[in-house]
């Protein structure tokens, strides 16, 4: 049988994945598998494929999950755009309105075709490694069996983030009906996060911190298996009691037969308990990154004056394998085309932009809110005003009107206009707010060049490890007596150019105010502390523009609240309003005609003096704002996988496989 045919057979079964080229494919050697997976560099070339196989979130039939992240291969077509429709960035898309996430009759979140092909790989290599059988070096062949293993726990990491209980699968399957269906029952989604960190620790004993910066090593495994522990652990916190976690009201998991009396696999047994084991890996993991690996410095100079400031540099560079925070990034380069488009556009605004209520979360240098009588802020009448004495990461990551564009290779450099382009129609040429996404703004002309742009993305750098690390502990004491957190925090605010002392601020912080601005001031429709709220602020703002604000807010369960939410831009229509004059005609260029609204470009001064994204036209569907529906943290499986694993392949009724909590087995039916 040829390697192509044994990978993947009974994916189909799972997935109904039989137009993917790739299963048809004999691999490049176009050998048998008695002859494959024999050396080094059979090794290598076998999981390089699946560095790069990147296909989230479009919801198509081949939607396979996550790998590494690569510009215009994620959500919104980079990273950088992640964080839209969140509380960080304008955008819009299916989560905050019931009627337009509907179940889908094919496809979706619900496919095993990579994880098919690295449990081939895994139980191929791992026995002909311990026979000696494979040529090459020990120590190289040990890393690319960890890196299967790595990118394995990515796989099941994006399953668990989208669909929570999942079938636990770590062998390829013959082609028997009663084996394959059998092996679909979906697994406790503790279960499912236990097995993502066995891959993950395999992964840590099998690499090493000797790769280039390019490919996965033992720290990046490390921050990955913090993220995956306390995204479990704050998951299981903070929707206990619901359908959404084992055991809890409602769980479809309780009426199979593992799920009857089902008792959590710690020593205690409880849910409680099991929250603890999670912190605990997640503490551990990050420890020993944060112990090891130093932040890059913030010089606190402006990249736009020509001067070198390493902290922006680490994002804005081809090569930031200098920098020693960073444990790993995405490498482009022109020469193999793998170019992207991410500077041309931002260099134009892209059609994003931070949000009003993000300008709101940073800090003032003193370590003050920006509310408090003693902070120094200089207001928001103009979007440059808000970086005066400010968290230096707003300083450096948001593109103000007259900072440089770019210094490098270019003649006579541009900066950003000084009235914002917020009125301008062609979307990739406009900013949506005023408040221009920042980060990985290279100052290098050539990649403003659309196709040219050659900006590595980092994947994986130590702050997340700091950051973990203060969160878990702080969720596993209650307290901030912990030596190691407050190192890891006072060094991320020390380089943020904030007053180190986050206990003043703490003391400083009215929730009341927060809960305005930030989505993650809540939990489950409540107000947190204002310890832990400060804790998530601190990630909010260190993260700016890379994508992690969605990913944290489910986990929080930080969108209970949401009841007609609008995303604020700039303040155009308090003393910025003058800067929107044609020179020419002496007219305003902010149109809004609430009785004919064929040339608005911005929302009706009458909503007030902020730019509301969404209220240009009655005709936006979130001209009414954002709604959230419990269901909509987890996705829904598509009808055809109930179909498949039914016993005459027509019903929906006897599949092992049981749908998300809130979502019907109905093609074209929204949420409950």
């Amino acid at each position: 049988m040829k390697v192509a045919g044994r990978l993947f057979m009974g994916v189909s079964l799972f997935a109904l994945a039989a137009c993917n080229d790739f299963l048809d494919e004999e691999p490049q050697s176009d050998v048998s598998p008695e002859q494959y997976l024999w050396s080094e560099d059979q090794l290598k070339a076998y999981v390089d494929n699946y560095y790069a196989d990147y296909d989230n979130y479009d919801g198509d039939s081949d939607d396979k999950g996550g790998m590494l992240p690569r510009h215009y291969g994620s959500e919104n077509g980079s990273p950088y755009y992640d964080d839209d429709a969140t509380d960080n960035q304008q955008g819009t898309n299916g989560r905050y309105l019931q009627d337009t996430w509907t179940v889908g009759q094919t496809g979706g979140k619900w496919n095993f075709t990579n994880i098919y092909a690295l449990n081939y790989f895994i139980e191929t290599v791992t026995p002909r490694y311990e026979e000696g059988s494979i040529s090459g070096s020990a120590e190289n062949i040990e890393q690319y069996l960890g890196e299967a293993h790595f990118l394995r726990a990515l796989e099941y990491f994006y399953r668990l983030r989208t669909l929570g209980d999942f079938p636990i699968v770590e062998n390829t399957l013959s082609d028997n009906m009663e084996e394959l269906t059998e092996a679909s029952v979906r697994k406790p989604r503790n279960e499912v996060a236990r097995f993502i960190l066995e891959d993950l620790d395999k992964a840590i004993e099998l690499t090493t911190n000797s790769p280039a910066k390019t490919r996965i090593t033992r720290n990046a495994a490390l921050v990955l298996k913090s993220r995956v522990a306390l995204f479990e652990a704050t998951w299981e916190k903070y929707h206990a009691g619901t359908a959404l976690v084992p055991n809890g009201s409602g769980w479809p998991g309780a009426e199979k037969e593992y799920g009857q009396n089902y008792q959590f696999p710690n020593d205690e047994g409880t849910a409680e308990g099991e929250i603890n084991f999670f912190l605990d890996e997640a503490m551990d993991a990050a420890s020993q990154v944060a112990d090891a690996v130093e932040l890059t410095s913030n010089n606190k100079t402006m990249p736009d004056d020509g001067s070198a400031n390493d902290y922006y540099d680490m994002f804005a560079s081809h090569d930031p394998s200098e920098y020693s925070e960073v444990i790993m990034y995405r490498e482009y380069s022109l020469s193999l085309n793998a170019t992207h488009h991410f500077n041309h556009y931002m260099y134009h605004g892209g059609n994003t932009g931070y949000t009003a209520q993000f300008e709101k979360a940073f800090l003032m240098e003193n370590g003050l809110p920006w509310y408090d009588a003693n902070s120094g802020y200089a207001g928001d009448d103009y979007i440059s005003d808000t970086k005066t004495g400010r968290d230096w990461r707003w300083q450096l990551f948001m593109k103000a009107p007259g900072d440089v564009k770019a210094t490098e290779n270019i003649t006579t450099p541009e900066t950003f206009p000084t009235a914002p382009r917020v009125y301008i129609s062609d979307s990739r040429n406009a900013t949506s707010t005023g408040y221009i996404q920042g980060k990985g703004h290279s100052m290098d002309y050539n990649d403003q060049v659309l196709g040219q742009d050659q900006t590595a993305f980092v994947v994986y750098r130590a702050a997340e490890a700091y950051l973990n690390y203060i969160e878990a502990s702080y969720l596993r004491y209650g307290n901030l007596n912990d030596t190691k957190l407050d190192t890891y925090w006072r060094k991320l605010r020390q380089r943020a150019g904030v007053d180190e002392d986050y206990n003043s601020t703490i003391a400083a912080t009215d929730m009341a105010q927060e809960a305005e601005n930030d989505w993650g001031a809540y939990s489950h429709g409540q107000i947190v502390d204002a310890t832990l709220y400060n804790i998530r602020r601190e990630r909010r703002c260190e993260f700016i523009g890379e994508g992690f604000r969605y990913m944290d807010l489910i986990r929080w369960r930080a969108m209970d609240q949401l009841n007609g939410y609008q995303l604020k831009g700039a303040k155009i229509f308090g003393p910025m309003e003058d800067l929107f004059v044609d020179s020419e005609t002496g007219e305003s260029l902010l149109k809004y005609d609430q009785a004919d609204e064929a040339d608005n470009n911005v929302s009706s001064p009458s909503d007030g003096d902020y730019l509301l994204p969404n209220r240009k036209t009655s005709t936006n569907e979130y001209y009414n704002g954002f709604y959230f529906f419990e269901a909509h943290y987890l996705y829904p499986i598509a009808v055809q996988h109930f179909l498949i694993t039914s016993s005459d392949g027509a019903s929906v009724d006897d599949s092992p496989i049981y749908q998300n909590p809130g979502w019907p087995i109905v093609s074209g039916a929204t949420c409950e």
